[in-house]
């Protein structure tokens, strides 16, 4: 082939005008290698390519970059001989390793097909989180597709978090993510002198191999295991969680005033005259939302003033990009990571008492039965009148000629107006059929050593439930704003469930007597009803249970599908820009749709993945960090007999939450009685074989904690006194059941509401 053959070749590329845009010296298209390769129906030598697309010298380097990028995403292969192959004409799966605390992993394919096994040997070869090209073997001995690692395309991990161990003068790291099953192998010149035992942070040098296991050298020591705020420590490295503020946005924060301009105030309305006050927690330092109602005769006018992040923090500015990096403020017991810099979060935004404050405000008007009348979207200044806790509101409310109720005289007739519309709203909310789930809140209390105490429940009020429906009012608002402007936006989306879990939930309450309404597609309104039906039953816990886990989790998403459980159709967060990034993006779309303009921060499905990752990531590193914290509460009580509800049933036993004490263990199928036990998933339970006995998620059983293993963060429980039954719970049956779902409560999401103080919307 000649030269100018070769030129012309090149130049037929359909994506040559698009190169020449991004590039000054543009190369061949990946979609034209792609179809270069696919044309020579054979695998090609790099260097024949070259001289098939008349790559020079000078373009050699770039050129190899090009493919080895096309290697990394999965388009070509390199095989054996070195030959570039088409991924598409090879039997070969793209995907990501998911590694078992046990050795074996998983690949997850990138195209949704079924997951495929990867033994223990297999795994050898690459990480969890790695991405890898894997070949299909055949079926393992369980029936599952199996799968052999031919290429690791990409290595995700760059560092770990673990615990440095040495054995025989052998040193190395176990990963404090248990799905990295491998150690890490440690040179003592790369020990930084750490002891055994200690928490250390590890940069990999040599990623594993099937003939190799992973090397690394130790680039930080943390400390003891057990040091105050360690579990904290770990959690943020295990889950690379941003906690660090870079130099350049210290100096950005500290280049904001401490108080609101008054230049700043131009083409807004000014609201300080109304008495906006905030409700949060004890504990709350940032103040997200400010509230006030108005009875005008036929209805109410509430206003809802939330912080305007958005005037301070510009897209892509620093702050901006750490703040999307980060994606929410994460609050662990007793500190917070906040998404912004606390000069902002704690000061300039943050609506604190007496202090002129920039603000959006959704002014609504509501109807005498709830519905929304109308509302309205405007940029304001306003000035909080109090900071009030949920408590003190609750009890203003309890008894309005009280002590509280008297020292806030002057906002009395505000939190009573506000309080009937909270009795409105809640009527439509029933009309509406939204799912009222009953769960217990808890807070962790600590001693001077930063350790668990003791661990109690947290009384909802009504204080809590009056500013979470203002704030879903609200957020619906928002999303129908913005709908209606056809500005595009991240919703908050609770799809429907599947119809195999909607069988399966069917089949389940069949059994007790109780039908599921809706036929094939129930709504949330038939969830609700539903509700209402096992109320005051002893098993009302059990039923909703499996009523909750047969739904989906919520995500962010710019695709309008609805939010079930709330029975919104457009539903969206508005009302804390301070800790959630996608209620920051709603600011700026509202204020666009305002301008007469369209806000287009980049590509909303991207965003809307990132951000349910990010919510994701917090909640993991929150529930690592109390597992840990009430293992360590728990270990000195090793031998004690306590009372629990059956709050899981698997394959290999029972998870049985604790009473009174909020904590969770699990008896070992081989702690039951001597027997064969079947786990039946669709009903929930271990059936023995020979006895018929029968272990079923909602029994209260009487368990001795016989274990507590810190690394693992794994309690154990045996049966206590088989032979009798468990300790009656001296309650009439509907408070029964209220104690039953406390105990089923694992401290998960809730133990953070009266830690961090901030409301739940949804």
């Amino acid at each position: 082939m000649s030269i100018k053959k070769n030129q012309k070749l090149r130049n037929l590329d359909p994506h040559l005008k698009r190169e020449k845009e991004r590039y000054k010296s543009p190369l061949p298209s990946r979609e034209y290698i792609l179809q270069i390769l696919q044309q020579q129906g054979i695998p090609l030598a790099e260097q024949v390519l070259q001289k098939l697309l008349d790559i020079t010298k000078k373009e050699e380097e770039l050129f190899n970059r090009r493919l080895t990028a096309m290697m990394r995403e999965g388009q070509i292969f390199r095989n054996r001989k070195g030959d570039l192959c088409v991924m598409e004409k090879l039997d070969l799966i793209k995907g990501r390793v998911q590694g078992h605390p046990d050795g074996f992993g998983f690949l997850i394919p990138d195209d949704a097909s079924p997951d495929l096994y990867l033994s223990a040997k297999e795994m050898n070869k690459a990480l969890h989180g790695d991405r890898v090209l894997v070949r299909e073997i055949g079926l393992d001995r369980r029936g599952r597709r199996e799968a052999a690692i031919v290429e690791v395309l990409e290595h995700t991990n760059t560092q770990l978090v673990g615990r440095l161990y040495i054995d025989h003068g052998i040193l190395y790291v176990v990963a404090e993510n248990k799905r990295i099953s491998q150690d890490i192998l440690i040179a003592n010149e790369h020990s930084l002198k750490a002891k055994a035992g200690q928490i250390v942070i590890v940069e990999i040098i040599q990623q594993p191999n099937k003939q190799t296991q992973p090397i690394g050298k130790i680039i930080e020591i943390l400390g003891d295991y057990t040091a105050p705020g360690m579990e904290i420590e770990i959690a943020l490295r295990k889950h690379d969680l941003p906690y660090i503020f870079p130099p350049e946005i210290e100096k950005l924060s500290a280049k904001f005033p401490k108080n609101v301009l008054k230049k700043e105030f131009k083409g807004r309305k000014d609201i300080s005259h109304l008495p906006l006050v905030t409700i949060d927690s004890e504990t709350a330092r940032d103040f997200d939302d400010a509230v006030y109602c108005e009875d005008n005769g036929d209805g109410y006018r509430l206003y809802v003033a939330i912080a305007d992040v958005s005037h301070y923090v510009k897209p892509k500015d620093a702050i901006d990009q750490e703040a999307l990096s980060r994606g929410n403020s994460v609050y662990f017991p007793r500190r917070v990571i906040p998404m912004l810099p606390e000069a902002l979060s704690n000061e300039l935004c943050s609506l604190n008492p007496d202090k002129n404050r920039l603000c959006m405000v959704c002014e609504i008007q509501f109807q005498n039965n709830g519905e929304i009348l109308d509302y309205v979207f405007y940029p304001a200044v306003m000035r909080s009148h109090a900071r009030l806790t949920y408590n003190l509101v609750a009890a203003i409310l309890a008894n309005p000629k009280g002590a509280e109720a008297k020292e806030h005289a002057a906002l009395l007739p505000h939190l009573q107006r506000t309080n009937k519309l909270f009795k409105a709203l809640l009527k439509a909310r029933k009309k509406r059929g939204a799912i009222d789930f009953e769960t217990t809140e808890t807070q962790m209390f600590f001693n001077d050593q930063g350790k668990i105490e003791k661990i109690v429940p947290v009384q909802r009020t009504e204080a809590h439930r009056l500013i979470e429906e203002c704030m879903l009012a609200a957020n619906v608002c928002a999303a129908d704003f913005l709908q209606k402007n056809g500005q595009t936006t991240l919703y908050r989306i609770h799809e429907s469930p599947v119809p195999e879990k909607i069988e399966a939930l069917r089949n389940f309450l069949k059994e007790f007597g109780i039908q599921l309404g809706g036929k094939t597609k129930p709504g949330a309104k038939d969830y609700a009803q539903t509700l209402l039906k096992i109320q005051g039953r002893p098993d009302a816990q059990l039923l909703q249970t499996v009523m909750l886990r047969s739904l989906k989790q919520a995500i962010y998403s710019p695709d309008l599908t609805g939010h079930f459980g709330l029975a919104y159709d457009a539903y969206t967060h508005f009302t804390s820009p301070i800790r959630r990034y996608p209620d920051l993006l709603v600011h700026r779309a509202i204020k666009a749709v305002l301008n007469g303009e369209t806000y287009t921060p980049g590509d909303w499905h991207e965003l809307g993945q990132h951000c349910s990752m990010t919510e994701r990531r917090a909640d993991d590193a929150t529930r690592d960090v109390e597992s840990w914290l009430k293992c360590f509460y728990m270990q000195d009580r090793i031998g004690e007999c306590f009372d629990g509800v059956i709050s899981s049933v698997t394959g290999f036993g029972l998870f049985v939450a604790l009473d009174g004490v909020y904590v969770e263990g699990l008896v070992h199928i081989s702690e039951l009685p001597s027997d064969y036990f079947h786990f039946d998933a669709a009903k929930h339970v271990l059936l023995g074989e020979r006895s018929g006995k029968q272990y079923r998620l909602g029994d209260r059983l009487r368990v001795k904690l016989v274990r507590v293993d810190l690394e693992t963060s794994k309690i154990d429980f045996v049966l206590a006194e088989p032979d009798k039954k468990p300790a009656p719970v001296k309650t009439p049956a509907k408070d029964q059941t209220k104690n039953q779902a406390k105990a089923k409560t694992k401290t998960k999401a809730p133990a953070k509401a009266p830690v961090k103080g901030k409301k739940s919307h949804s």
